[in-house]
């Protein structure tokens, strides 16, 4: 969903130009790269639609399981019935998907007519996220959304922890699940924009429970772990600071006990990944800003011990740690106040991945138990390749590796399992975005291309029986309104910096 909901953090584009002109920098040149003929090629499976013309994955999240299960969301060719504040861009109603072994399937929405969208998959096959439910918050004047499971083919209403919203972010393989409500709780300060507390929750078995907090009013919970060890973010008092709301800490959370991960100096820390030992990664506000920009740094944190994982321009810098596998290795981006460049952290040493040859800023997102990394690069404020990192290196423009792209450009590679399965996000031809799903094929190229034409004849253009019976009046949409969830989330600030990038790379 990176055009849409997570489609980044801050727009500085123009300091970037300025800071270039003034310093004369330039990235350094790079040698265009020499692909390997042995190396891995990839299938391009494009996952399908509803009949609309894009598809989504969330990022920075499990959107894929070591099955190669897919997991995110789909426009129909309905019209959005809320037009003034659409779900999507674009104006269509969206649902969320599950696709296994070439089948797309629907899986609905609380309302008929109203749009979902799927987040998050564990391994057995739980997926959360939110869906509307064709009510009117009337707090916000806006359409209610609700945390939701989808199990065994049916979706299930979290409920709230009394307020009228809430989201679901993460499911783990038992179904325990945590996100933030609202309660009913008036709150100058509410951090979703609820109008009363936002609260983390974490769900399991049809109760959910309130995580508490660090000492202020609200606090959201945003990742977990197989052991059901709780990621998440908090006010730590209800005394508004230089920023105007309260210091702002991330935590973890384990059988009843919220422990402050402490913070840079700054005003704010937020976390968005943990792994299976607890250790907790995200980006933290160091003491000062630049340019009248707050600064943020990539942070771990490990069993009491808070590292900054820095830039690559100390003191100054901005940068994210976006995930972390079961050996600590952790990925991410940081800057040299110009341009940003992906970053592995392993065993206490921090590498530059680099970037595609004639690229200036570049993001890592994901990476697997064997090291291999993921992630995106372009010149900076767009994206143009998805791009694998291993070995050592080099960086791979992943659309170098393609059998048979057909045209489509794939942009954001997202996630990689432990099977080197990558759930991407690509432009076809007529600019629109799809999902898809890279399947390495082996070393041949011709064994690729059989096996990559099967794949063609599986899940292209494949809707589910849903979209087929939408009628033919349905295929206009309305082209009025605002972007709807983009904008509503973009509007959910923490120090200015919008909720939805939790689930996003931030993009300067």
């Amino acid at each position: 969903m990176e055009a849409h909901r997570f489609s980044g953090w801050r727009s500085v584009i123009t300091l970037f130009l300025a800071l270039t002109v003034a310093l004369g920098v330039r990235p350094a040149a790079r040698e265009r790269q020499q692909i390997n003929p042995q190396h891995p090629r990839y299938e391009l499976i494009d996952l399908g639609d509803f009949g609309g013309p894009q598809s989504y994955l969330n990022v920075n999240a499990k959107v894929l399981s070591d099955s190669g299960v897919v997991a995110g969301f789909a426009d129909t060719l309905m019209s959005d019935p809320f037009p003034s504040a659409c779900f999507n861009l674009d104006c269509f109603v969206s649902h969320a998907f599950q696709w296994r072994k070439g089948v797309l399937t629907d899986l609905g929405a609380l309302a008929p007519g109203w749009s979902s969208a799927a987040f998050w998959e564990s391994d057995t096959g739980l997926i959360v996220g939110i869906s509307e439910n064709g009510v009117i918050d009337p707090l916000t004047g806006l359409p209610e959304l609700h945390g939701v499971l989808w199990k065994d083919g049916r979706i299930i209403d979290l409920g709230t922890l009394g307020g009228n919203e809430s989201l679901a972010l993460a499911v783990n393989n038992v179904g325990q699940v945590v996100g933030f409500s609202a309660n009913t709780v008036a709150d100058p300060f509410s951090l979703a924009g609820f109008g009363t507390q936002t609260r983390a929750f974490l769900w399991h078995n049809g109760v959910m429970q309130d995580l508490n907090t660090l000492g202020g009013p609200d606090a959201a919970a945003v990742a977990l772990n197989e052991y059901g060890q709780v990621a998440g973010f908090s006010y730590t008092s209800s005394t508004p600071g230089s920023a105007g709301v309260p210091q702002i800490d991330p935590f973890r959370w384990q059988i009843g006990k919220m422990t402050d991960l402490g913070s840079l100096g700054g005003p704010a820390g937020m976390p968005i990944a943990i792994n299976n030992s607890g250790q907790v990664v995200g980006q933290m506000d160091p003491p000062g800003n630049y340019k009248g920009f707050q600064l943020f740094h990539p942070f771990l944190w490990d069993e009491g011990v808070l590292t900054d994982l820095g830039t690559f321009y100390p003191p100054l810098g901005f940068g994210t740690a976006s995930w972390i596998n079961d050996r600590g290795d952790v990925v991410g981006f940081s800057d040299n106040i110009i341009f940003d460049f992906p970053f592995l952290w392993k065993d206490g040493v921090k590498t530059d991945l680099g970037d595609v040859a004639g690229d200036t800023c570049a993001y890592a997102l994901g990476i697997n138990l064997s090291g291999q990394t993921v992630g995106r690069s372009g010149p900076c404020g767009s994206f143009a390749h998805a791009f694998l990192w291993e070995r050592g290196g080099p960086i791979l423009d992943l659309n170098t590796l393609i059998v048979s792209a057909n045209g489509v450009q794939v942009t954001n590679a997202f996630f990689i399992n432990e099977r080197r399965e990558i759930a991407a996000l690509g432009l076809l031809p007529d600019g629109n975005q799809h999902a898809f799903l890279m399947v390495p094929c082996g070393e041949g190229d011709a064994e690729c291309e059989n096996s990559a034409a099967a794949a063609d004849g599986l899940t292209q253009n494949n809707p589910t029986s849903f979209a087929r019976r939408l009628s033919a009046s349905a295929a206009g949409h309305s082209a009025s309104g605002g972007g709807g969830l983009l904008e509503r989330l973009n509007a959910w600030k923490i120090h200015g910096r919008p909720i939805r990038a939790l689930r996003g790379t931030p993009l300067k």
